[in-house]
């Protein structure tokens, strides 16, 4: 599994060694989540499918940093914990459980692998096919979420707060109608709103964008086919055929007020941002591919050629038209902002981009992307490096977009040696701020987010 290979040990870890200066306005903790399957995998394994583990990293504001990880103990994985092994297929050989287990646990487990966010003073553990799992501050699971009931469905592992309203907005997919529901949660952490689109088919939608005024879907042709997944062939497959589209609703608006512009067909894992322009256009930025870069099943593995890289969407809703440009020609992904800045008009981004000469998801450094100029400042983690994604830390002693640090995980790939590396988000070209030397490795996972002035441990 390289550098995805899981760790077994869940383990707290105090007064880590730290070399530089730890930035006295860090203070909280750093929570990243991903794949780690407890147990050997039975059938064909996807990174997708493997358990949730949380990493953490807590600066105590005196000083010192901490570390602590722990499994997301899905009703699944306690159900394996019981039998001794695992009993769960994942996306490209699906096996049905034992029927009490099923009945217990569900037929497929809610991993909960992907994301970790906090709200309304709640922490969630997300994977974009189940419900959110809610966990306490040590990291241990309190269990599904379902906000008093009100929830029907998945949740996306990509919400989006709005940093004015402090409402989280969020959608979800399902493999039956409807396809498509969108979500807004009150910033006391109410569930408001859902809406049910009628896409007429489930796709794979991974990601999404929100502005000050509007909810953007993309329905891109990476199908998501029960039939297929029942029958051990991989859940999801790429049709190019289908078409692809690009939605757009009014933030407050109803099923039938989303426009549909048609688009030639792409795909993209994750988005930077999106803003409302002056002449009425929405300006997107993400990481396209051409068509879904991985595969699962017997599918044949996609072309070399669909790494991703930075795009930018012009959406013009007046005239149904898209322009799209390519922004870098490296392959890159896992794009990041000032996430107080989600939806509103901002300048900078940050992309984690791909080792020269290795496949699309082997990351050894970060790039900051001043959208305004399309000039970008990069940082490499080194030779051997290899990072994830590079989550943004406001420094609450500066002002300005980019005033604040860059937080990353990055392994040694010689020495299996894992740091939490510190960058200046305001000058890359500064160099490294700190390191945390952590006590393990830790593989590389999905997403995290800077909690501010929360302790973990």
């Amino acid at each position: 599994m390289g550098q995805y290979a899981p760790v077994s040990d869940e383990r707290t870890d105090r007064d880590l060694k730290i070399v530089g200066d730890l930035p006295d306005g860090l203070v909280g903790t750093f929570l990243r989540n991903g794949p780690n399957p407890q147990f050997e995998p039975i059938g064909k394994y996807h990174l997708f499918d493997g358990d949730g583990m949380i990493h953490g990293i807590t600066f105590d504001g005196e000083g010192s940093a901490h570390y602590r990880n722990r499994f997301v103990e899905s009703r699944g994985l306690l159900a394996e914990r019981g039998a001794g092994h695992a009993v769960y297929g994942g996306l490209s050989e699906f096996t049905m459980p034992p029927d009490d287990i099923a009945a217990a646990a569900g037929f497929m487990k809610n991993t909960a692998n992907t994301n970790i966010v906090r709200h309304a003073d709640r922490l969630f553990a997300l994977m974009e096919a189940g419900l959110p799992t809610e966990l306490a501050t040590d990291l241990s699971t309190l269990g599904e979420f379902t906000f008093d009931g009100r929830l029907a469905g998945p949740m996306t592992a990509h919400p989006r707060v709005d940093p004015t309203t402090g409402e989280m907005c969020f959608f979800g997919y399902s493999p039956f109608p409807p396809f498509l529901r969108y979500h807004v949660i009150t910033s006391d952490g109410r569930l408001d709103r859902t809406v049910e689109i009628d896409v007429g088919r489930s796709t794979m939608m991974h990601d999404f964008v929100i502005t000050d005024r509007n909810v953007v879907f993309f329905d891109l042709p990476a199908l998501f086919d029960v039939n297929r997944l029942m029958a051990g062939e991989g859940g999801v497959y790429w049709d190019g055929a289908a078409g692809a589209r690009i939605g757009v609703m009014p933030r407050d608006g109803s099923a039938d007020d989303v426009t549909w512009i048609d688009i030639d067909p792409f795909y993209v894992f994750h988005f930077m941002s999106a803003q409302e322009r002056p002449d009425g256009t929405i300006d997107i930025v993400g990481c396209r591919s051409s068509q879904l870069p991985i595969s699962f099943g017997d599918d044949a593995e996609p072309p070399a050629d669909v790494s991703p890289s930075l795009h930018r969407w012009v959406v013009d809703v007046a005239n149904a038209s898209v322009r799209d440009e390519q922004l870098d020609d490296r392959a890159g992904d896992f794009p990041r902002i000032n996430e107080s800045f989600t939806g509103l008009p901002h300048r900078y981004g940050y992309v984690a981009t791909a080792a020269t000469g290795a496949d699309s998801i082997a990351f050894d450094g970060v790039a900051k992307w001043d959208l305004e100029s399309n000039i970008e400042q990069w940082h490499s983690y080194g030779t051997g490096a290899l990072a994830g994604e590079a989550v943004f830390a406001p420094d609450p002693a500066r002002d300005g977009e980019d005033g604040g640090w860059l937080l990353n995980f990055v392994t040694d790939a010689a020495t299996q040696e894992t740091s939490l590396v510190v960058l200046d988000a305001a000058d890359l070209a500064a160099g490294t701020v700190c390191e945390v030397e952590l006590p393990r490795r830790v593989p590389f996972g999905f997403h995290g987010n800077w909690m501010a002035g929360l302790q973990s441990s």
